[in-house]
């Protein structure tokens, strides 16, 4: 059973920095991605912490973008109706893409999740580095204006706010 995420994180990463693009050019544009990138790594290594659960999205499919695209207004497909150019969206997770905004938008939730990924297997194989997330720099923040602002992404990262929450258990939540 194959059990690698990457295409997942691919396509919801994607999905964020078209929906929130950087602010500049190549260089704003790789910040951005990078940013994103960790952040839904974080999120999908949190929703999906064995190789078990991993699998199962694999075969199965995450169910795609549709739910996001029509919250944030996007258009599902491209002017002449195919799809051809819009296939990535079907490996979109809604709850990833919450959760992730979540955490683009809380550096307190963003550094416990990161420290809840130490009860999951996918980041016990390496050592991950979490930095653009978790302590972004000026031209960070510069270029991930939009992927950052709480306002623009509360639509989105309001959707499964408690199911993150929770996944954090009791020992983690966050103090009110």
């Amino acid at each position: 059973m194959p059990t690698d995420l990457s295409p997942l994180i691919a396509a919801t990463a994607r999905w964020l920095t078209v929906s929130y693009p950087p602010s500049g050019g190549a260089l704003a544009s790789a910040l951005c991605e990078a940013q994103a990138r960790q952040a839904v790594s974080v999120a999908a290594w949190l929703r999906y912490p064995t190789d078990i659960d991993a699998g199962l999205v694999t075969m199965a499919g995450p169910g795609g973008a549709a739910r996001l695209d029509w919250i944030t207004g996007a258009e599902p497909a491209g002017e002449d109706g195919r799809d051809d150019d819009w296939a990535w969206r079907t490996w979109v997770d809604e709850v990833v893409a919450s959760w992730a905004a979540a955490l683009l938008t809380d550096p307190e939730l963003a550094a416990l999740a990161v420290a809840a990924l130490a009860d999951g297997e996918h980041a016990s194989d390496a050592t991950v580095e979490f930095r653009r997330l978790l302590a972004p720099e000026d031209a960070d923040r510069r270029a991930a204006a939009l992927l950052r602002h709480p306002d623009l992404l509360a639509p989105v990262s309001e959707l499964h706010h408690d199911q993150l929450l929770d996944r954090l258990g009791p020992g983690r939540a966050l103090a009110a």
